[in-house]
């Protein structure tokens, strides 16, 4: 069987009378990218591990063992760095939350004069009055003490949402948007040992080229199962993990 290793693979199929849409359904991996490797269009595949990752699944579903190591390190695949741009790690949204915080410090820095002023002013016509309590105020005739709101019964500040922080055990492709479907990592191959983050959003949703990976949301290790196949998740406001189907995964494309 003469011909790269598309080739083989898709005349191996041809032979054994299997549809694309068989191997599709068996492996996960959609049509559009059995053809791009079939016809070893490899620039149509989100990165060179994805693509190698897809071509084993593919041999391996057809009973190919004579495609091996020295096969994939043949073909032409475009690696990772000519073909998926890079990002810096700190999330856009840093900087803004950074000035949010400055802004909050100045803003507090102000009512606490305003405060001060305040309880001078009070203390003083409390010594005109010759009363030391809480300052007075009259309605309809009646003397009545002025009603302040505890700490306590003050509304709670909104949370800021859920943290999330990446770290490759292998090397795995990354998809990741915040919320408002912000790309935070956009399509990266990640090394062994990489990290991620924090990032935080009201959620986040994450496509992962394999399992190679572990999630700490919230402080917590989320359960990543340990899979050679594509995944991905939808991570809620409150850190709940739920798995997404292919079709609703982030593709960063």
């Amino acid at each position: 069987m003469d011909g790269g290793v598309g080739v083989k693979l898709r005349e191996t199929r041809l032979q054994r009378g299997l549809d694309l849409a068989e191997v599709a359904a068996a492996t996960k991996i959609q049509t559009r990218f059995l053809v791009a490797i079939e016809n070893e269009e490899w620039d149509l595949l989100p990165g060179e591990f994805y693509a190698r990752s897809f071509i084993r699944s593919y041999a391996d579903y057809l009973d190919l063992d004579d495609i091996g190591a020295a096969e994939l390190s043949e073909a032409s695949i475009p690696t990772a760095a000519e073909q998926l741009p890079r990002i810096e790690p700190e999330p856009p949204q840093e900087a803004h939350y950074v000035r949010r915080k400055r802004l909050s410090a100045r803003l507090l820095a102000v009512l606490a004069t305003l405060g001060l002023g305040a309880v001078a002013l009070a203390v003083a016509l409390s010594s005109q009055n010759g009363d030391s309590g809480p300052p007075l105020t009259k309605s309809n005739g009646d003397q009545r003490r002025q009603v302040v709101q505890s700490p306590a019964e003050q509304p709670a500040a909104r949370s800021p949402g859920a943290s999330l922080t990446l770290t490759a055990t292998a090397e795995v492709w990354v998809c990741l948007l915040d919320g408002r479907g912000q790309e935070l990592i956009d399509g990266q191959i990640l090394g062994p040992g990489s990290e991620q983050g924090p990032y935080r959003s009201d959620g986040f949703t994450v496509s992962l080229g394999n399992g190679a990976v572990t999630m700490n949301v919230g402080g917590r290790a989320a359960s990543i199962p340990p899979t050679p196949n594509p995944i991905g998740f939808a991570i809620g406001r409150d850190g709940a993990l739920r798995e997404l189907p292919e079709g609703e995964r982030p593709t960063c494309t």
